[in-house]
Formats: structure tokens, C-alpha cells, sequence
């Protein structure tokens, strides 16, 4: 159907009420063709010189393909819908793939395996010693990444026993490492300089940093280390592994935590170029490693050092027993509280009794909330007295 223009005399833009026809004028006047109604939206007032231009708009519109076309008259008209008609689209069904099962089944498959992990669990003892470590409960899909080290004859020596914790982050990578390789590198350095130990133990620690770290391994670990000989007792740390002497029922820290907020290590870091800045809530070494000191952690290596600090001491009838262990233990047990817990239980010098005193160690720790991986070492020190 075809409309033409009027012209601005035309009565069109009379504002009296007329029949209209698209089409021109003629004498004999065709019927009125039956249109929908507009929505109430697209019709002009009435009387508006624009409601024929809206009419003959309405006129023109096709009806839509999908109905199919229909006489036009009165009864239609006063049926029909004041608009169209949405209609709601089902939506595409949802295709799983096949990967995503199989993907699903395999995570499964390793958490599985970690944890039917035998070193989720660990226990070693010997006549002077107790070990017992355990992975934490919050780690869920993560290896256990703590290790032990108890050699009762270093380098062959029966009179030189060494000890250690080894906290390893980022992986398991370094604390395993340190655990094979330590003692080996610490032996070498005894025989080289004649015996003398503070040396030949930083120079074991530094060592052990340098091997791993031409490995191109990631991750790093904490560590705290016990050469015991006859009389003799150096203890040593890089990183929050902790050794605490029982000394006649009195707890004596013999290492200090190697955390981001310590001052002086914050110095340290910072005259060396880094920073040290608090993300939520922890002091942490260029905003990542809230330890400032250990073996590996190469991406860091110019801030996280391995030189250990070292402590020498005497062992006397009153050193009682030593404790080696991780942070996860010292986040919820201070160190008079480990030395209350365990002394009832070392007293005796009973391998049994000192298995029960790291596993009691553990157990508590782990009460008030602890997820982390924990491992205790007890050293019994009475072999070693000077007297």
C-alpha cells in the first residue's frame, strides 16, 4: 500500500476530525481498510498534525511471518493484542564435556595420593633422640613439605651427633635438599678445619643455599640445626624454626625467629635495596616471604640469605633435653609451655616416653587450630655432658 505527501495546504493538517485514505482523493471512496491498533506509545493525540503521518505508519507495517494472514474485520481488530506478542527463548542446553570428568576424576586421584602419602606421618627415634613429624590438616592438596635430620655419628664420628628441622615453603624442594645434603657439606667442612664447628656449620648452611640453588629448583625452607659433641652444643638458624633448651625445668630459647618484623632484619633488607611491608596483618620481604632468612628461594635471593646465626654453649647436669621444631608448633605453644609439656615425659630418658612427648606436642598444637605442618625433635642431653 503506497502514501503520498500532502502538501502543507492540504486539509490533512486541518485539525477536523476526517476520514483519512493513503491514497489521493478519488469521487467514489473506497472502504477503510482495518488496522491494529499502535501502542499506546507509538499512537499520536488526537488532533495532533502528526497522528495521520502515525496512522498511515501503522497502515504500512507487514504482518509477521510467523502468523499466518487472516481476514481483516471488526471482530479482529477488537481482539487483537494492544501489542506484540514476546515470546521467552528456551535456552541452550548446558554441554558438559567429557575432559571435565575425566579432568574432575584426576584431581581426586591426587588428593588421593597425598594423602596416602607415607611422610604425612613420620616417626624416627634412637637412643638419645625422638622425631615425629605431621602434615597439616589445612594443606589439603599441598605435600607434606617439613623434614627431619638425626645423625647420631657424623661423618662416621660417634662423638659428634647432628640434628635438625627443616620448614620448607613453596615445596618440598629445599627442606629435601637440605635434609640429604646438609650433613654431608657439615662433615666435609668439620674434616677440612680440623674439628672446629661454628665455621665449618656456616659454611655448611651457605653451601647447602649454593647446591640447591644451581638446581633451578623453586621454593625454599627454614632451617634450625644441633651439633652436639662430648660438652658441646652449637645451635644455629635461618629462618622461624626454633630450638628451645630445657635448662632445669626452665625454658631458654637458644635461636631467634628470622621474621620479616624483626628490625634489624628489616634494616638489613632495606640497605640492601628491598623493602619490607605489612600485607594483611604479616611483615612480609618485598611483599611476598614473611621469613627474611633460609635455604633456597632464588627469586629473592638478594634479600633471603642463608648465613645462619650460632649459638655455642656448654652442656652441663642441668641441660635437661632439646627441643627442635617448626613454626607450626610455635605459632600456638610458647616455649615455657613446650618444656612444661614435655619434661614429665623426658625425665626418665624412655624412648617411648619421648615419642609421647613430641607426639603430645603435636596434638596440642594442632587443638588450638594450628593447620601447618609440624615436626619436634627431643635430644636427650645427658650423653653429652661435659662431666
Amino acid at each position: 500500500m503506497s502514501c503520498t505527501v500532502a502538501i502543507p495546504s492540504s486539509p490533512v493538517f486541518s485539525p477536523s476530525r476526517r476520514p483519512l485514505s493513503c491514497k489521493a482523493a478519488s469521487a467514489s471512496p473506497e472502504p477503510a481498510v482495518a488496522a491494529s491498533p499502535a501502542p499506546a506509545s507509538a499512537a499520536a493525540p488526537a488532533g495532533s498534525p502528526l497522528r495521520p503521518f502515525a496512522l498511515c505508519a501503522l497502515l504500512r507495517e507487514e504482518p509477521s511471518p510467523s502468523s499466518s494472514p487472516q481476514p481483516a474485520s471488526g471482530a479482529a481488530v477488537a481482539s487483537a493484542p494492544a501489542g506484540p506478542v514476546l515470546k521467552r527463548r528456551r535456552p541452550a542446553p548446558l554441554v558438559v564435556p567429557a575432559a571435565g570428568a575425566t579432568a574432575a576424576a584426576a584431581a581426586a586421584a591426587a588428593v588421593a595420593a597425598v594423602e596416602a602419602d607415607p611422610r604425612n606421618e613420620v616417626e624416627e627415634e634412637g637412643e638419645e633422640f625422638a622425631a615425629y613429624c605431621r602434615r597439616g590438616k589445612g594443606r589439603r592438596r599441598v605435600e607434606m613439605e617439613d623434614r627431619h635430620v638425626a645423625k647420631v655419628a657424623l661423618g662416621g664420628d660417634p662423638q659428634v651427633a647432628f640434628f635438625g628441622v627443616l620448614d620448607g615453603h613453596g615445596g618440598k624442594n629445599a627442606a629435601e635438599f637440605a635434609a640429604e645434603n646438609m650433613p654431608k657439606f657439615m662433615a666435609e667442612e668439620l674434616k677440612v678445619n680440623g674439628g672446629e664447628i661454628e665455621g665449618a656449620v656456616k659454611r655448611g648452611y651457605l653451601k647447602t643455599d649454593e647446591e640447591f640453588l644451581k638446581r633451578d629448583e623453586s621454593g625454599g625452607a627454614c632451617c634450625v640445626t644441633a651439633v652436639l659433641q662430648k660438652g658441646g652444643l652449637v645451635v644455629s638458624n635461618a629462618g622461624d624454626c626454633r630450638a628451645v633448651l630445657s635448662r632445669a625445668g626452665k625454658a631458654e630459647a637458644l635461636t631467634s625467629d628470622h621474621r620479616a618484623s624483626r628490625e634489624d632484619e628489616k634494616e638489613r633488607i632495606e640497605n640492601l635495596g628491598g623493602f619490607v611491608v605489612n600485607y594483611r596483618g604479616t611483615w612480609r620481604v618485598q611483599g611476598s616471604l614473611a621469613v627474611s632468612r633460609g635455604i633456597g628461594d632464588a627469586h629473592l635471593k638478594q634479600w633471603i640469605v642463608a648465613d645462619p646465626d650460632t649459638r655455642t654453649l656448654l652442656v652441663d647436669q642441668q641441660c635437661e633435653f632439646l627441643i627442635l621444631a617448626s613454626d607450626g608448633l610455635w605459632d600456638k605453644i610458647d616455649n615455657q609451655e613446650a618444656v612444661d609439656l614435655a619434661r614429665p615425659l623426658c625425665t626418665n630418658n624412655d624412648k617411648a616416653s619421648r615419642m609421647a612427648a613430641c607426639r603430645m606436642l603435636t596434638e596440642t598444637s594442632i587443638s588450638r587450630g594450628s593447620t601447618d605442618d609440624i615436626s619436634v625433635v627431643i635430644i636427650q642431653l645427658q650423653k653429652f655432658t661435659s662431666s
